[in-house]
């Protein structure tokens, strides 16, 4: 998923964002409601994890922009306060989640992933095609039963392979979902990236080229 996080203590912003990276998101950080206004205006994110409290624009506006303008987004509010009146509000604003700090990782990553289902259109606990199957909980892919070791993001752009069943997927969609905004727009990441999974993924190969649109699973 492509994730923003909006939180202003930056340890805990960059702790955040490195976790869900581990776990092959595409993560943005941002330190100010500000940024994170131009950032949602510019990137298109599955969930938002916003601090309620973060200065310049207040979480509650970032919210109700988002409610208002990215209906698609997912919203994971943060705060220090947990009564259940902030709670409450912080539903009503229009977050879909809500998550008191402080919080175990573990948690906040389980909460984004349940989020990030809701962002998307229905698709089986594990995607099947073409005799791969990938787990994105166990984080593992199998094709004909054989286990297949991927890196982050050959796990990531093959996730998105097979959400798009047979259809072709665009090297900039693959660029936009499996990789931040810091990636060159102009990299060869996403082709060698494609090799590396073709290899190993082994023979017949099953990541076919759409000359000049994309990429897709036989």
């Amino acid at each position: 998923m492509r994730i923003l996080v909006v939180e202003d203590e930056p340890l805990l912003a960059d702790a955040v964002a490195q976790g869900l990276r581990h776990e092959a998101h595409a993560v943005d950080v941002v330190y100010d409601g500000g940024s994170a206004l131009e950032r949602i205006d510019v990137n298109d994110y599955d969930v938002v994890v916003l601090d309620r409290d973060v200065p310049v624009v207040h979480g509650d506006k970032v919210c109700r922009v988002l409610a208002e303008r990215k209906a698609d987004i997912r919203v994971l509010m943060l705060t220090a306060a947990a009564g259940i009146d902030d709670r409450v509000n912080g539903l009503a604003l229009g977050a879909d989640d809500y998550l008191p700090k402080p919080f175990a990782f573990r948690e906040l990553s389980a909460r984004v992933a349940a989020l990030g289902r809701r962002a998307r259109p229905a698709a089986p606990p594990v995607l099947r095609r073409a005799g791969i199957s990938l787990d994105p909980y166990r984080r593992e892919v199998h094709r004909d039963g054989r286990y297949v070791p991927l890196s982050r993001k050959e796990f990531a752009v093959l996730a998105e392979l097979l959400r798009a069943d047979g259809t072709a997927v665009s090297a900039e969609t693959l660029l936009e979902k499996a990789w931040d905004e810091n990636a060159d727009p102009f990299t060869h990441a996403v082709r060698m990236t494609i090799l590396k999974l073709r290899r190993k993924l082994g023979d017949p190969p099953v990541v076919l080229t759409e000359p000049g649109v994309g990429y897709r699973i036989r």
